[in-house]
């Protein structure tokens, strides 16, 4: 078992716990597809070890995604979160991602931020 203070790291993503706050950053070049969002929603969860938390998803490493992958993030992503926080790209990731807010609609309150800190002060109102 992955104790929750810990870093972990997979080959698509890195997160980690600071203050509260599950920190989940995904690496360069991801393509996010089914597969994909399996295996960073399993680590996650097993990373959590059934605690909620607030997230702060880092999503600027996504170079693209399919619709199997966004529906199951949209779907299972959200297990054990109160919140999440995107970090997005201003440009690219902007459009993408307010597509998958309104298309997949996510099951607890997600918001778009395009700086860490905004996402940050977001999230602290689910702590």
């Amino acid at each position: 078992m992955i104790a929750a203070h810990d870093t972990y790291e997979n080959e698509h993503a890195l997160f980690w716990v600071e203050n509260g706050i599950l920190f989940f950053e995904y690496k360069p070049d991801t393509i996010l597809n089914l597969n994909v969002a399996k295996r960073v929603v399993a680590d996650r969860i097993q990373f959590q070890n059934e605690k909620y938390y607030p997230v702060l998803c880092d999503i600027r490493g996504i170079i693209d995604t399919d619709k199997s992958g966004r529906d199951y993030l949209a779907q299972s992503g959200s297990l054990l979160t109160k919140a999440v926080g995107l970090i997005v790209h201003q440009k690219v990731s902007l459009t993408i991602s307010n597509f998958y807010l309104q298309v997949s609609k996510p099951t607890v309150p997600t918001k778009l931020f395009t700086t860490k800190e905004e996402g940050i002060a977001y999230l602290k109102n689910y702590l």
